[in-house]
């Protein structure tokens, strides 16, 4: 006779075991038909699961994010019926869940098509008409084996060797079709409201290039048709940000294969890169960093010792110098150790911050690599503080209140923090990461922060906490991460000398704000769609002619304003005011600054905006004020412009 408890904390009781469809009806008729799966006791079931014992129970709906995810893992499994029923020679292989969908890999003797897609995704429809129940089934590793080569899987067949001999597999089927997965799904075929395929992609098989090529669908599936239409019109604005397409159109950078994954930056985009590291350099300034410098290629020898060869070798670009092992470095850390290692210091000399915009190179495979967002070689605000354990919350608390003020300067003030704890693979002993992690926590309740815990996904040698950016599109950016790590000083020989005339390790925090720049500015592209606010244009303000009798004052006044600091160029093109206008409005230039005769003659300049809005005719130094203001907001505030009688 179990006992059911609900998440209201309300009871119901049965006097037979009882499944979680039946618990959702005993509830009422409406969330039996939207129930989607179940979570007993924290773990998620299929409504079909039976409990025979007292338990908590969740029923999860297309409202939970938990029970979205399994209408989109279901969809995949869907998805790979069609592409079998219409392509009975491709053979399945994975289809996870990812954000704000799903994707499958295929191995089929062609690229899938367009056309193909529509036809996969027609029959798909007609699979959900058919209604088939999804059943689940335990089977044998052995018995799984044999399955699977009679249907002629050879993928699914090398997945199911390497898993571990020790207990039956799982296997759900709707239909014909069958299928390896921990589940849980959706009960019924019919159960799904609103799917789209995306799009399709090339996957080397388990992410290797030397295996073969497979085909990767991806699609998304929604608990509506309205809340699908919302997801494309996003997707659709996604394509139209999309900062490999602006930053060609704006001429920023390019990449090409002689170098790949390594970025070419042109002068309008350097403009932007140097705004940004201009911009941080004075932050670390007032926060009392010290900026420093390390080399790029460092003996193995260091990374063994601070275990980062051990994690990190599949990533790292080697090289062999006399016929010593070097690396091309990929993280600054074990180098800023180096230079706290030279002289003696003192409890008097802590903390000690130490940062670099570090110079890092990283091997990513080519099939992962995505304009600036995916790099091999990139630059981070990267910093290390070298503190006491009581200094610990001081320079965390003022860490978040940096990374707070940064965010907000560039136009992001929806901030996800994230605290996440030790992973299985790490080094230290569990006292010290009890400390850390405490550390953390204490920190961020101080600052009166919501967080997420993510158990084990720390670093290997410490906790963090991790800051991410969600933009105008909904779509979150992981940027910042503060860590504590107790490990690697002791592990590079770091010491001060603390009140007691004695040796005594440092805590190292380990903590950037943008990470990446490249990232970032890719991240800032898609953001603001190229019209990046006046303070991080690469050009401010453009000054233009009518005819060629204003030339000579409108170079003069393009000096005038290069001279004040601001980036400005000149266009004396003997071409119509208007398609210059035009032009420079389709360069997201911000302010543009027309000179004819009339205003040679008053000594004013005609202002308007690249959103299309007339400031009017204003002298040179009132320009100055609207654009230093401007500049000075960060684009945070409303720029009140206040309309003057033009003077000389």
């Amino acid at each position: 006779m179990p006992v059911i408890t609900l998440p209201d904390g309300s009871q119901k009781k049965f006097d037979k075991p009882v499944t979680v469809l039946e618990v959702a009806a005993s509830i009422g008729p409406r969330l039996a038909d939207a129930a989607i799966a179940g979570k007993v006791n924290g773990k998620e079931v299929d409504t079909f699961f039976t409990i025979a014992d007292d338990a908590e129970l969740s029923i999860l709906t297309s409202k939970d994010p938990e029970g979205l995810d399994v209408i989109r893992h279901s969809c995949a499994h869907l998805m790979a019926q069609a592409v079998q029923r219409l392509f009975p020679q491709a053979q399945v292989t994975i289809g996870p869940v990812i954000e704000d969908g799903f994707y499958y890999d295929f191995g089929f003797e062609r690229a899938f098509t367009p056309e193909d897609l529509e036809k996969i995704e027609a029959k798909m429809w007609e699979i959900v008409k058919e209604n088939h129940a999804v059943s689940r089934s335990l089977m044998s590793r052995d018995d799984a084996v044999e399955l699977f080569e009679q249907k002629g899987e050879k993928y699914k067949v090398e997945i199911i060797q390497d898993i571990p001999n020790a207990e039956d597999l799982s296997f759900y089927q709707q239909g014909e079709f069958i299928d390896l997965c921990r589940g849980p799904h959706v009960p019924r075929t019919g159960a799904f409201k609103a799917f789209k395929l995306t799009k399709v992609a090339g996957a080397y098989w388990r992410g290797d290039s030397k295996n073969p090529m497979l085909q990767r669908i991806y699609g998304t599936a929604w608990p509506d048709k309205k809340s699908l239409q919302a997801y494309l019109e996003r997707l659709a604005e996604a394509e139209k940000r999309d900062h490999r397409k602006i930053g060609q159109k704006l001429d920023l950078f390019h990449f090409q294969p002689e170098a790949p994954g390594m970025v070419f930056w042109h002068d309008k985009g350097w403009n932007i890169y140097l705004a940004i590291e201009n911009y941080i350099r004075d932050r670390l300034e007032k926060h009392d960093y010290q900026e420093v410098k390390t080399p790029q290629v460092v003996s193995r020898t260091l990374w063994e010792k601070s275990g980062h060869w051990e994690v990190f070798r599949q990533n790292m670009f080697t090289v062999d110098v006399e016929d010593n092992p070097f690396a091309i470095k990929p993280m600054n850390c074990p180098c800023h150790v180096q230079i706290f290692n030279q002289g003696i210091k003192s409890y008097r000399d802590l903390p000690l911050r130490m940062a670099e915009f570090g110079s890092c190179h990283r091997y990513e495979p080519s099939g992962a690599l995505h304009g600036l967002m995916r790099v091999r070689h990139f630059v981070q605000d990267d910093a290390h503080i070298f503190c006491t354990e009581d200094q610990i919350q001081a320079e965390v608390s003022d860490f978040i209140s940096l990374v707070y003020e940064v965010y907000a300067d560039f136009g992001f003030n929806d901030v996800i923090v994230r605290l996440s704890t030790r992973p299985e693979e790490r080094v230290g002993s569990d006292e010290l990461w009890d400390k850390s992690e405490q550390a953390l926590e204490l920190a961020l309740q101080n600052a009166g922060l919501e967080y997420e815990l993510c158990p084990g996904e720390g670093a290997f040698y410490g906790p963090k906490i991790e800051f991410s950016m969600r933009d105008c599109l909904h779509r979150v950016w992981q940027c910042g991460t503060i860590q504590v790590d107790f490990s690697t000083p002791e592990r590079l020989g770091a010491s001060f000398i603390n009140e007691n005339s004695e040796r005594e390790v440092p805590v190292m925090l380990h903590r950037a704000i943008l990470g990446s720049l490249e990232r970032f500015i890719g991240i800032l592209i898609e953001e603001t769609a190229g019209a990046f606010p006046a303070w991080l244009a690469p050009v401010q303000a453009v000054v233009m002619n009518i005819t060629d009798h204003q030339a000579e004052r409108c170079a003069f006044v393009a000096d005038f304003l290069t001279e004040q600091g601001f980036r400005v160029t000149k266009d004396l093109r003997n071409e119509k005011i208007g398609f210059k206008i035009r032009e420079h409005t389709i360069q997201r230039v911000p302010y543009l600054l027309v000179i004819g005769d009339r205003e040679v003659e008053n000594q004013t300049i005609s202002v308007r905006t690249r959103e299309g809005q007339d400031l009017g005719s204003m002298s040179l130094t009132d320009f100055v004020s609207v654009l230093t203001k401007d500049v000075e907001s960060k684009g945070n505030k409303p720029l009140v412009q206040e309309k003057k009688p033009a003077t000389v």
